[in-house]
């Protein structure tokens, strides 16, 4: 059986890049933190966050319409994976973000009405969770690693 692998998902966006954390072992992933984008792009963040986990692959969120088309995000999301995978060295993987941010959303107002979550939910909580989605919909399309 391979060894387990620390995957990082980011989901990027103008203003935030939201990211979360996950094994290969467990196929599970977690919402980690969100990056501020305030003037320059905010790359000694991510390069302490990538020294911090030392992952082995990269999830990145790539945007579409309902349609399949391209929204205006698409692009910069793809040289978002670009820029990260030639600066950092490692696999980068894209996935289909569609609905991401809908589906972490609904995943915020059950914690809440459950109790799990107290405060109320902000955008930088959505763009956690969705980094979460994201790396959770990489998972499923992973095969099984057999025993």
């Amino acid at each position: 059986m391979p060894a387990p692998e620390l995957i990082l998902a980011f989901d990027y966006g103008t203003r935030r890049v939201g990211v979360a954390a996950g094994d290969t072992l467990t196929r599970t992933a977690r919402p980690l933190r969100v990056i501020e984008i305030r003037g320059a792009f905010p790359w000694p963040e991510i390069d302490r966050l990538v020294a911090d986990y030392t992952p082995t692959q990269l999830v990145v969120g790539l945007p579409y319409n309902m349609d399949g088309t391209d929204t205006g995000m698409t692009l910069p999301a793809k040289d978002f994976s670009q820029a990260l995978e030639s600066r950092l060295h490692l696999p980068v993987h894209l996935v289909d973000e569609r609905l991401s941010s809908r589906d972490a959303e609904a995943e915020l107002r059950e914690a809440r009405a459950s109790g799990l979550k107290r405060k109320r939910v902000t955008h930088a909580d959505v763009d956690r969770v969705a980094a979460k989605v994201i790396l959770e919909r990489w998972f499923a399309a992973q095969p099984a690693a057999k025993a």
